[in-house]
């Protein structure tokens, strides 16, 4: 993540990355699709269930809807701008996700909930299944207190990390977490991860699922962040023969989109080679070999990777 180091203090100071900004208001929204069920611990059972399924592919939940960051700034911007009727002149800037931004301490330091041990944010009433977004004002607003840490001696998002990526309570390391591997990070994965990305090729939610706080998550009121066809549920091999023009296609308006096609069949691979692993399956390696050819040299590599994982 480059472009957090690229701006330095840019990201703790909000005055230095929008001069004039004397206040920040933050916000979260909810993503959990409606179709979630809302007996306790059921939806985290039937995510945790498809780790079972290895020629199932896993998206992140948030990512099975449309792409969150659109959403988030367009109602932002809407709230800045009811703001200003009432407050005039009013400068402000919105942000989610969007720049360098400490989104996660600014909400924690404003009261919106504290920070869980894998380092995102909780809420008492609402777990960690929601977005966070911001405001940066140009007004002297009277600040919200921070609440109090309720995780205890659960370390139940530690225990459960695949890769071991929250090192310490607290403390996340980027280069380990299946989020950031498959997703923000460009070239090839670490072979020694690759065994333990499972089945997951967009994004991982393991710690989200087994914090008890999330038994308060709550369903969104927008059918924005209900799942798309084709983004839950589906085949591995399926989504692996899409071509690029159809992988823009159904990935228009989502927040998949941005990784590419290269990178998209780099982690189906991955998924695909540790599927081999658990069984062979002839359709697995008839389309692994239908990539051997590819014109990327990540996605060959990872496709000859994969190919050796058969048992």
């Amino acid at each position: 993540m480059n472009y957090m180091a690229a701006h330095g203090l840019k990201r703790a100071r909000p005055a230095e990355l929008v001069p004039g900004t004397v206040s920040v208001i933050t916000a979260r929204m909810d993503y959990l699709p409606s179709s979630t069920s809302d007996v306790p611990g059921a939806w985290q059972a039937a995510e945790l269930a498809r780790l079972q399924r290895p020629g199932e592919a896993i998206v992140s939940v948030y990512a099975r809807g449309r792409d969150y960051h659109k959403i988030m700034r367009t109602r932002l911007q809407k709230l800045a701008e009811r703001i200003a009727l009432e407050v005039q002149p009013l400068g402000h800037r919105a942000f989610t996700d969007s720049a360098p931004v400490l989104e996660a301490e600014l909400a924690a330091r404003s009261g919106q909930g504290w920070r869980g041990k894998h380092t995102l944010l909780l809420n008492r009433e609402a777990g960690s299944m929601f977005f966070l977004g911001e405001i940066y004002v140009d007004i002297a607003l009277p600040p919200s207190e921070p609440v109090t840490e309720h995780c205890g001696s659960c370390n139940a998002c530690m225990a459960v990390c695949p890769t071991q990526a929250i090192v310490a309570a607290h403390k996340l390391d980027a280069r380990r977490c299946i989020s950031y591997l498959t997703i923000e990070h460009a070239g090839a994965i670490p072979l020694e991860l690759r065994p333990l990305i499972g089945n997951r090729i967009y994004g991982c939610d393991d710690c989200q699922l087994v914090c008890p706080w999330n038994k308060f998550a709550q369903r969104s009121a927008l059918p924005d962040f209900d799942e798309r066809q084709g983004l839950s549920g589906q085949q591995l091999v399926t989504l692996f023969a899409w071509t690029e023009d159809e992988f823009l296609r159904y990935a228009e308006g989502s927040a998949i989109r941005r990784i590419g096609h290269e990178r998209w069949l780099r982690n189906i691979a991955v998924a695909m080679g540790n599927a081999l692993r658990r069984g062979d399956d002839a359709a697995l390696r008839e389309a692994l070999a239908s990539r051997q050819d590819h014109a990327n040299e990540v996605v060959r590599e990872h496709v000859v990777w994969a190919l050796s994982q058969g048992v």
